[in-house]
Formats: C-alpha cells, structure tokens, sequence
C-alpha cells in the first residue's frame, strides 16, 4: 500500500477523494460486510486521504498517513474530540463517562488520578504477579488430566491477563469471574460493532426496547455484577488502605469542590481500566503466538535470546531491558495486528488536514492497522519481520507511521504495562513449551472492539530443559 500526502496548489476548497456510490445509501452496505477490509480498499484506490458518504449527506474522513496522525492526535489535538463521536456514543453504555470516552477537563482530571497507578516503579512491582501468572498458566497446560488436544490460546491468555488486571489494579482475584467477563464482553463487542457501522446505529443505542440495544445492556449488566462487586467489598471495608488504582480513585477528592468520585464514576473507570486492562495484553499475545508458529526462525531467536538472558529461570522487569529481540518481536505482531485497529475522533471546527479542507464537525477515523501497512514506511508491509524494530530502525521512518498504543495526551495510559505484561508473559512461556498450529488450520482476523485472532487453537509440545 503506497501513499503520497497530495497539497493543492490553490487555496480552493478542496475535499479528499472519495469513491462513487449510491447517492442515498453511501457506503453503508460496505462498510456493514468488512469496514476494515473496505477501508483498506479505499486507501489503496484513493491514496491515504478519503473522504466518503456514509448515508444520504453524511460524510466522513479517513486519514492514515503519519502526518495526519501527528496532526491529529498532537500537534491540533485539542481539536479533536471523542464524543460526540457516534463510536463513542454507542460505546458509552459499557465503558460509561471513563477514561476511555470522556472528554475536556473532566477527562484531564482522571487521568492525573490514574497516572501515577502506571508510573515505571508501580508497574516494576507488578512483575512478580505477571510471570506468576504466565507460570500458572503454562502448569494447568502441562497437567497430564487435560483432555483436549489444543488449546484456546485466545481464551487463555484472556483468562491470564484479566487475573492480573484483577489482582495488580484493583487487589481482587478474578479468576472465577474470568469466563463470564470474558463471554459478556465478547458479546457486547460483538453487539457494538454492528451498531457502530449500522445507518442508525446511534440513535438506535438510545432506544432500550430494540433488541440490539437489550442485548448489549444485558451484556453489560454482566459485567456491572462484577465491577459494582468490586466497589461494594471495598466500601465494606474502610479502614483497609490499597495502594492500587482502585484505591486512589476512592481517596481522590476534586480540587475546587472537594468531592469524591460516587459509584457510578467508580463504576465506569473499573470497568474501563478492566477491560482495556487485560484486553490488550491478551490480544497482542494471541496474535505473537501465532506468527512464531508461523515463523519458526523467529521462535528459534526469540528462544536462544531467552536462554542466553534467563538461563532457564523465571523472568523478573530487572531482565526486560536485555530482552531487546522479545519486544522486536511484540512490536511487530502489533504492526500487522495492532489490537485498537482504528482510532475515531469528532473534528469540533474547520481544519486543513494534509493540504485537505475539512469542515466542522466532521467524523474523523485514523486506523493504525492501515498506517502500518503503508509500502512507503514497511517494506512488504504483510511479512512479518521483527528486524524492523531493531536498535535504531525507527529513526529510519516517520514517528507517526508506529502507534498502536495511539499518540499525543491520549496515548494509551496503560502502554507499559501492557508490554510489561507480554514481555513477561512470553519469557515465561517460550522457556517451557512451544505453540504450534494443526496443519491446515486457519486462524481469522475478528473485528470487535479490538481486533483478535479467531480460532486460535494450538497444539503443545513441551520444550527439553536440557
């Protein structure tokens, strides 16, 4: 996928290019069967700048090139909004008025309250918890009772990552919790990406009685058991001080006011930092499994690097700065499969984007799935090739032309934990056994909330501790 940043030579109105379609349908049947497939599609015709007709006069704008994503998400951020945006509001009934959809001061004002709970020193002490868990995780897969053949590896490093959400942010063991998060979430996803790409999908959000909209609240009221749970053991006990997330956002006061966060703020920033918590971590996970199966050189200098750092010990965070091929590796898997795929923003005035006029407004999406796929920066973009991540290779290509973690004052608070996480996680596990796909197995791309390898089931071989 090439791409060329086009500035007009005049000061003339002048709009992306855009395909032609039914004048009063758009683009909608489109983007209903494969958005991102379609989205692909009109960047390879069009170039990295599209503007397009979602229904009727209804237009949005689909940006990719490094330069847009820098403008957008940093240099004229302030611009650039999530609500009203319609994926926002469709999102709001799960995620609430939490980090990940709020907007202005109040959202400036949580993120100081959660920053310090991802500072390099919380999360160093977070490390024991990560590889225990990975540890755990590789014995139930060696426990001679198991009876399948192949793992869920999807499922099981979700089940992995929300244990160590659990017991990192908010001092709780999840793990009985794990199956039924896990389903509710996948559904409501499910539910939500429908809507998001659907003509009215976001006044159908609006109304309970239609059964979308039912679905998706049933869906949540799941994880709202859990998550008000939570909340509910810790107000039961006000005299115990945790030092997590959880703690701080219950001891923060408003500077002016001197209020406290009630229970549905609580709500709605548990439930947001739980779900992106472990749903990052697991996906970018998944999908690393699956390209060593698919690139067994990588997978043989991913594991003598960890063999001539660890020796065969667990790893500890003292050891990640020396496993430079490790992250190589995640960065890659997270290039072709970046797990937040599109970033959407609300334009609330006129702007000129890449030499493009663009109106008040407007319904922006950036998708670093497609940044990161663009020939100009990578090479035969869909081989994967951890060498492009080697010391010194991102001063070979724009800033921007990376972001899986998005950019600017809304980069990813949970970005090092995350990678923490799976660093951790893939030490721990590629010591002790290797992953491998049945022959003629065909793994898909599934576009929810994030974007998660589909039946990902693999066979275990243990490794010799020779």
């Amino acid at each position: 996928m090439s791409s060329v940043i086009i500035k007009p030579s005049s000061s003339t109105l002048r709009h992306p290019p855009g395909p032609k379609v039914n004048w009063m349908t758009g683009t909608v049947s489109r983007f209903q069967k494969n958005p991102l497939g379609y989205m692909e599609q009109l960047v390879q015709e069009l170039g990295p700048a599209v503007r397009f007709r979602f229904f009727a006069h209804f237009h949005g704008y689909i940006f990719v090139h490094p330069e847009h994503n820098k403008h957008i998400l940093q240099d004229n951020n302030k611009n650039y909004t999530k609500m009203p945006h319609p994926s926002f509001v469709i999102l709001r009934p799960l995620a609430g008025n939490g980090l990940l959809t709020s907007d202005g001061e109040f959202w400036r004002r949580q993120r100081r309250l959660a920053q310090p709970a991802f500072h390099r020193q919380r999360i160093a002490s977070f490390g024991q918890t990560m590889t225990q868990a990975a540890q755990d995780m590789v014995e139930r897969w060696l426990n001679p009772n198991r009876n399948s053949p192949t793992l869920d590896v999807e499922q099981e490093v979700s089940r992995m990552t929300l244990e160590v959400a659990g017991k990192t942010l908010f001092s709780k063991d999840l793990t009985r919790e794990a199956n039924k998060v896990g389903q509710a979430f996948t559904e409501v996803s499910q539910e939500i990406v429908k809507l998001t790409s659907a003509p009215f999908g976001i006044w159908t959000i609006r109304m309970p009685f239609v059964p979308s909209t039912r679905r998706i609240l049933n869906h949540t009221a799941v994880l709202d058991e859990v998550v008000n749970g939570i909340i509910q053991q810790r107000r039961q006990n006000p005299d115990v001080h945790h030092e997590d997330l959880l703690g701080m956002f219950m001891e923060a006061r408003d500077e002016e006011t001197g209020a406290m966060m009630d229970d549905k703020q609580l709500r709605d920033e548990v439930a947001t930092m739980l779900i992106a918590g472990h749903e990052t971590s697991a996906v970018t996970l998944g999908w690393v499994f699956y390209f060593l199966a698919q690139y067994p050189e990588v997978r043989e200098k991913l594991e003598l690097e960890l063999a001539q750092v660890l020796n065969g010990r667990l790893p500890t965070v003292d050891d990640l700065p020396r496993l430079t091929y490790t992250y190589q590796v995640i960065d890659e898997a997270m290039r072709i499969y970046p797990p937040a795929y599109v970033i959407s923003r609300w334009g609330q005035g006129a702007d000129q984007i890449g030499g493009y006029d663009v109106p008040a407004n407007a319904v922006l999406t950036l998708s670093p799935y497609l940044t990161h796929r663009l020939e100009e920066f990578w090479p035969e973009p869909l081989r994967f090739d951890p060498e492009r991540f080697a010391p010194g290779m991102e001063q070979t290509r724009p800033r921007h032309a990376y972001i899986p973690f998005g950019s600017g004052p809304r980069q990813c608070i949970g970005n090092s934990f995350a990678l923490t996480e799976v660093a951790l996680t893939l030490a721990t596990v590629c010591q002790q056994v290797r992953l491998e796909l049945p022959a003629n197995h065909q793994v898909e791309m599934e576009q929810l909330i994030t974007l998660r390898p589909k039946n990902l089931h693999m066979r275990l071989h243990p490794r010799s501790k020779s």
